[in-house]
């Protein structure tokens, strides 16, 4: 490999991540790929663990979403070879099974999540297991474009999740969609709803004037303050009885129930914020409006292709979401930053 001595973020306890050396990733299967690392992110997700809500080991490795060059292959690896620049999902899946074949990656019989045997995506690089179902190659000549690693980096969860949300909720050029949490998920998903599945009304809901209003610059017709304590009521009333396709994408027990109330009898609410301490959803709520329940994880891989060319050709800008930028070195700011909610996303420089 390229590099000889690798850097990664490694979890302490709640609060406290940092940059140490660690031993080169090498190979172990023959279905493996090393990947150098360009650009990683810090996920709305790692701040459970880093708030200490979600218990971690000290020493785990952390990331899960990273970009970054194809350093050596296995024996097996066919579709990628040594100098690609690649994007990586945030999970590993072998491409093969019956749950990858239907589009269900997450579900992989072989599913490995980065982390899994210190080989997180914060770091200079990383050993990526079943490299030909989890790699999606970039357009030749990526690693010298910066804005297009960006929106790359952004391929990896939040816009493929966002995409997901709005899609699984009904979407598609649907008269009203509303997706609940101003986080880069669900500005995503207010991105894929307006600019790739022609829903007419676009409702983002949040607290943060400046997360609204990219929002608005994403494709929302409309903005709700969350904090609002008669929003779902301004909502049903102003909707003529509610929203058909919900998205919720914080993941929170506050979240998951303004969705359910917002919903239209006979609608749906997708969740795609990872959720903690939601103790239960409404199911009262949603037996008597006759409202589906969806959503969960989103398997990014089988998005990512599509969403590629839709940023190639210009008719998404997912990078937009990330507000701040820093080298992998000062990662501890960055999750500071997003733990403080002083900006939507970071991406880290790891080159």
């Amino acid at each position: 490999m390229v590099v000889a001595v690798v850097k990664a973020a490694v979890y302490h306890g709640p609060g406290d991540v940092r940059v140490e050396r660690v031993p080169d990733p090498v190979l172990r299967e023959p279905t493996d790929a090393i990947v150098r690392i360009l650009r990683a992110a810090i996920c709305g997700s790692d701040l459970w663990f880093y708030r200490g809500i979600v218990q971690w080991t000290p020493g785990d490795r952390t990331g899960h979403e990273f970009v970054g060059v194809v350093e050596e292959v296995g024996a097996e690896v066919r579709t990628v070879r040594p100098g690609d620049v690649v994007i990586a999902p945030f999970v590993a899946s072998d491409g093969t099974c019956s749950f990858c074949r239907a589009g269900l990656q997450t579900s992989c019989v072989n599913v490995s999540f980065w982390g899994d045997d210190a080989n997180g995506g914060q770091a200079e690089a990383v050993r990526v297991p079943w490299a030909d179902g989890t790699l999606v190659p970039l357009p030749a000549g990526a690693a010298d474009d910066a804005a297009l690693l960006a929106h790359a980096t952004a391929l990896c969860d939040v816009m493929p999740t966002g995409h997901h949300g709005a899609l699984t909720a009904g979407a598609r050029n649907a008269e009203v969609v509303a997706v609940v949490g101003d986080g880069a998920v669900g500005l995503c998903a207010v991105h894929s709803a307006a600019r790739l599945l022609g829903a007419r009304r676009v409702i983002a809901i949040g607290h943060n004037p400046q997360r609204l209003e990219l929002a608005r610059a994403f494709g929302a017709t409309e903005t709700y303050d969350s904090h609002d304590p008669e929003i779902a009521e301004r909502i049903v009333a102003e909707t003529s009885g509610g929203v058909p396709a919900v998205v919720e994408a914080v993941g929170s027990q506050q979240s998951m129930d303004l969705a359910i109330r917002i919903a239209r009898p006979g609608g749906a609410v997708t969740f795609v914020g990872v959720p903690n301490a939601v103790d239960r959803p409404d199911l009262r709520e949603l037996f008597r409006k006759n409202v589906s329940l969806r959503g969960a994880v989103a398997p990014a891989r089988a998005y990512i292709e599509d969403l590629l060319a839709h940023v190639l050709e210009g008719r998404i800008e997912p990078a937009r979401v990330f507000d701040l930028e820093l080298p992998l070195d000062r990662i501890g700011e960055g999750y500071a930053a997003m733990d403080g909610r002083r900006t939507i996303k970071v991406l880290l420089h790891t080159g």
